[in-house]
């Protein structure tokens, strides 16, 4: 197993922040002065990892420290106890999961790279029908339900705000007869199920969102503090929750409505800061769907239209647009970072000219994502980072005689001893 490590070079703030429902989000849309095309994400993110793909609960633990002393990157409420959104991204635990899935279901795990698995926020009223049209969407892409698996969660933590909206959370394990046989098909299929939950239960009308949908990473995320994300979710603090890594994420939203799909961090990726130029991005990623072919999904390609969908934040978009770069285009998770987000490469006399061409390349394809952005992304093979072209969001990171790597939008979220750091920029 070889794990690749990929880096390319505020204070409190208290809101009045409400909670609205689904209706109230839409009467303000058409009569007040908030404008949802406007919402942009400014947040604290930062990951910790094991250079060299080693598992343990150390890194939990150190991302659960490094996410709770970035309270003052995110938000609080009117109730002063609902958070703005904070997440987790990691490496799935397959032995937690092979072992809950028997007690509860009754299953077996395929072998792990086998099976998908994503949490799904849904609605106790349309549960049932969610629960049935997923199942049919799978068996349309070509593949099957294995499991479902109801989370063990802690609502007595949150804020009197978030529980106001809080979904019914379910985890679904999926798997295909071909997983083994053809695992690039499998990860295709995975990707066409996720696109077509959205775009098929938004047509239903039914409350389906999924979190992530993964061979590889698993995402845990609400409506939180910092302080309330590994409270609420017991697998985060079960001594059998391994990893080789993990991405954390404490939101502060700008002319946003909270909710809890909206948290961080997103299927990909974690992102703290703007992107300025997001309408010409998402109009021209339309535009290319128009002329977009692939030779693998072929016909199935319209099904993974639109690439941005509706009602997200710029994070969103840019967490969908990478994620299609990936499963659709063929890209590795640091090519499509670095298309997306290019440096400041023209004129750049240290820079190698491989790399120059690289970018020249990648111009040609595709516009500058641009804005004040850090960006941190992960697909469970690589992790990592990269900032705007100018440098307008900080990231620091350490590396430690472990071969444990430390990475954030701060400094000394965690208490690394100076006699370890092998290396820090």
């Amino acid at each position: 197993f070889k794990f690749q490590v990929y880096c390319i070079y505020s204070d409190l703030q208290v809101v009045n922040m409400v909670i609205l429902t689904k209706e109230q989000k839409q009467e303000a849309a058409n009569t007040g002065l908030w404008l949802p095309q406007l919402e942009r994400d400014a947040c604290g993110v930062g990951f910790v990892c094991s250079i060299k793909g080693v598992t343990s609960s150390k890194i939990m633990s150190d991302a659960r420290t490094m996410l709770e002393r970035m309270a003052h990157r995110g938000a609080c409420g009117c109730d002063n106890d609902s958070g703005d959104g904070a997440g987790v991204l990691t490496a799935i635990p397959d032995d937690l999961y092979r072992k809950s899935v028997k007690e509860q279901d009754g299953s077996d795990l395929p072998p792990f790279g086998q099976y998908a698995t994503g949490i799904l926020f849904l609605e106790e009223e349309s549960y049932k029908q969610a629960k049935e049209a997923f199942q049919d969407l799978a068996r349309a892409c070509g593949l099957r339900v294995i499991a479902w698996r109801k989370l063990g969660t802690n609502r007595e933590c949150i804020g009197e705000e978030a529980r106001k909206t809080e979904p019914l959370i379910r985890q679904v394990f999926v798997s295909a007869e071909y997983a083994e046989s053809d695992p690039a098909k499998f990860e295709r299929s995975v990707y066409l199920l996720r696109k077509q939950a959205v775009s098929s239960m938004t047509k239903q009308e039914v409350e389906c969102y999924v979190c992530s949908l993964s061979t590889s990473t698993i995402v845990y995320k609400g409506q939180f503090n910092t302080h309330q994300l590994f409270k609420y979710y017991e697998d985060l603090t079960n001594p059998e929750y391994q990893t080789h890594l993990a991405l954390v994420h404490s939101r502060f939203s700008t002319n946003t409505f909270p909710s809890w799909n909206r948290a961080q961090p997103n299927r990909i990726l974690a992102h703290n800061g703007e992107i300025n130029t997001l309408r010409g991005n998402i109009n021209l990623m339309r535009a290319r769907e128009g002329v977009m072919k692939s030779k693998h999904y072929r016909d199935d390609l319209q099904k993974l239209f639109p690439i941005v969908e509706e009602g997200l934040t710029d994070s969103g978009c840019l967490d969908n647009v990478m994620e299609f770069l990936v499963h659709a285009g063929g890209r590795s998770l640091p090519e499509a970072a670095m298309t997306m987000v290019p440096e400041a490469w023209e004129k750049d006399d240290d820079m190698s000219t491989e790399k120059k061409h690289f970018y020249r390349w990648a111009a040609m394809s595709m516009e500058p994502w641009d804005g004040p952005a850090l960006l941190a992304f992960s697909d469970g093979r690589y992790i990592g980072a990269i900032l705007d072209r100018n440098g307008l969001r900080p990231a620091r990171y350490y590396l430690t005689e472990d071969d444990h790597l430390y990475l954030s939008s701060e400094v000394g979220v965690n208490d690394i001893p100076i006699e370890s750091v092998v290396k820090k920029v």
